[in-house]
């Protein structure tokens, strides 16, 4: 049966709104909940510093520029590590006696290496080292807090979301330098496949099952299910068909694949449910699939983050993907 998810953020900046994100995920998504993210807290709680919150023996603070390593723990990383455990107090509340699916997300080691800086100053992607022990660190991170997760929802099947938006970015040569009047220099697939296979390895070996997620239109779906990816998720709205293979790939693995098939911000015409609903089963069509042999590889979420949205879009939008899920089924 095709279920419906999200990518993972939510609108709100407070705890009561945390609690709305939750009840609304709980209510409008119940095949396939997961931990809502809330970046209008602050940058404590945005993508990175949900996943600094998560690395291991590895200490940031944040700067002027942003995220910086140091030596230990700043004010801002404790609070992020803070925010993490009492949303994880929240969830364990609302969800006792869960035994279905649960989602986490955290970003990927390039997203990360081109967002954080070294402690000397620009990105750690300037550094092989760096970026490597980052890397290491976020994998070895991942299993304590996927134990952590698992020991709040004793019955749940935890599955990973490694967020990688600066993927692209990354191979392609494409993340600015400190100053920005150049460019780092881009990361060819073979280089970029052993920092997700750590973290991959440490998913799958924690009991999680893990899931890419790109909204690129042309992510590296290749380097990202080679490197260990067990499902993919992508946005419909600008997929190229050069994707489609590794789609078609996916399913045949029995791997899951979130398709990305309700604007995240509201659109200025109110949509229907069937225009995505058709234009899954067009995407189906092309991959030589049927709806009713597909469905249980299949998830459907907003196009993106709901961070950007209302209120009354973002359950509307969790709504819709639940919709559109039930008429593939």
């Amino acid at each position: 049966m095709t279920v419906a998810s999200g990518i993972g953020s939510m609108p709100g900046s407070d705890a009561a709104a945390y609690d709305e994100a939750l009840r609304i995920v709980l209510g409008e998504v119940p095949d396939l909940p997961y931990l809502p993210e809330l970046p209008g807290r602050g940058a404590s709680a945005d993508m990175t510093g949900r996943a600094l919150a998560v690395v291991s023996e590895l200490g940031a603070d944040l700067q002027p520029a942003g995220w910086r390593l140091t030596d230990a723990a700043g004010v801002d990383q404790r609070r992020a590590r803070s925010l993490l455990a009492q949303d994880l107090d929240v969830v364990e509340e609302r969800t006792q006696g869960y035994a279905g699916r649960f989602k986490i997300q955290v970003a990927g080691p390039w997203t990360l290496a081109a967002t954080v800086e070294r402690p000397r100053g620009d990105r750690v992607l300037a550094d092989h080292g760096a970026r490597r022990e980052l890397a290491q660190a976020l994998a070895e991170g991942l299993r304590g807090h996927i134990g952590d997760v698992r020991r709040r929802l004793p019955a749940a099947t935890i599955v990973v979301q490694l967020d990688e938006p600066a993927l692209p970015a990354v191979l392609a040569g494409q993340i600015p330098t400190a100053s920005g009047f150049s460019r780092h220099r881009s990361v060819d697939p073979a280089g970029a496949s052993p920092a997700l296979e750590w973290v991959f390895a440490a998913i799958q070996e924690s009991g999680g099952t893990s899931v890419a997620h790109c909204c690129a239109a042309n992510p590296p779906l290749s380097l990202l299910t080679g490197a260990g990816a067990q499902g993919i998720s992508v946005d419909l709205s600008v997929l190229e068909p050069d994707a489609y293979d590794d789609l078609a790939g996916t399913i045949e693995k029995d791997g899951l694949l979130f398709l990305g098939a309700v604007p995240s911000v509201e659109p200025g015409q109110r949509p229907t449910d069937q225009a995505p609903t058709d234009q899954v089963l067009r995407l189906l069509d092309m991959l030589g699939f049927d709806p009713s042999t597909a469905g249980a590889n299949l998830v459907v979420t907003p196009s993106c983050g709901l961070a950007g949205a209302s209120a009354s879009w973002s359950r509307q939008a969790l709504a819709f993907s639940r919709n559109i899920a039930g008429n593939l089924s």
